[in-house]
């Protein structure tokens, strides 16, 4: 009986063995299996902020004169905007840029010979920032009304933000997690397996285009300034363990 023992003892080891190594083996195979999808989202949303952007010009020659006129027309610029509905607050002057102008002389043989000094060019710029988007719109397309007025003024075209984009971001992470788990799910249960744990997950770019507008994603990123309705996107690439 004595000699038997440890053989049985070593059965025993075996079988326990084996059964570690089987379940082992078996957990590590359950475990590799995975579903791999990407989820998407997208959010139209409106801006509810506009910042717009006009500068103006002086020339002369006489650099004080030419200053002093292009300071006459900040002031008349800053007026016509106030009487239009804008606080005081939302504008804002850059300072001066001065620049001489000159005139390149050629001789009849095309060769450079010398420059003659035109004058000085005085450009100002001014800033408006507003959530009365409506208001700054209108603004912006009447305000060549101020060359009536002698002020050669130019208007740019205005730019729209969002000021919760971080809420914005988050809700739509959300929705495109969301959709990454119902497209494994589906696949799960067309193949007859469940899925369990998420693995991995990671996000795609944040894209901003103009709403309904046949814009191209950026492989860095979109971000639309020009439209005021806008729509924005995200991917998820999210891997599920199967079981």
């Amino acid at each position: 009986m004595k000699k038997i023992t440890p053989y049985i003892i070593i059965d025993l080891a075996v079988i326990i063995f084996a059964f570690i190594i089987s379940n082992a083996y078996k957990y590590k195979f359950v475990s590799t299996e995975t579903i791999v999808v990407t989820g998407l989202a997208q959010k139209d949303f409106t801006s509810d902020l506009i910042v717009w952007k006009g500068s103006f010009t002086r020339n002369g020659f006489d650099l004080k004169q030419v200053y002093k006129e292009i300071k006459q027309d900040e002031a008349s610029i800053k007026k016509y905007l106030i009487e239009k509905g804008l606080p005081d607050s939302s504008i804002v002057f850059s300072s001066i840029n001065t620049y001489k102008n000159f005139q390149t002389k050629y001789s009849d043989q095309g060769i450079v010979i010398g420059s003659v000094f035109q004058g000085f060019n005085l450009t100002g710029e001014v800033t408006v920032n507003s959530k009365d988007i409506a208001l700054v719109e209108k603004i912006s397309r009447e305000v060549t009304e101020l060359l009536q007025n002698g002020i050669e003024f130019s208007s740019m075209q205005p730019a729209f933000y969002y000021t919760k984009l971080h809420d914005l971001k988050i809700d739509i992470l959300a929705q495109a997690a969301a959709d990454a788990k119902l497209r494994a799910e589906t696949i799960a249960k067309s193949s007859g397996v469940k899925i369990s744990n998420l693995k991995r997950a990671s996000t795609g770019v944040f894209q901003i285009v103009g709403k309904n507008e046949n814009e191209e994603f950026s492989y860095g990123g979109s971000f639309n300034t020009s439209s005021k309705e806008k729509t924005a996107s995200i991917t998820i690439r999210s891997e599920f363990l199967c079981q």
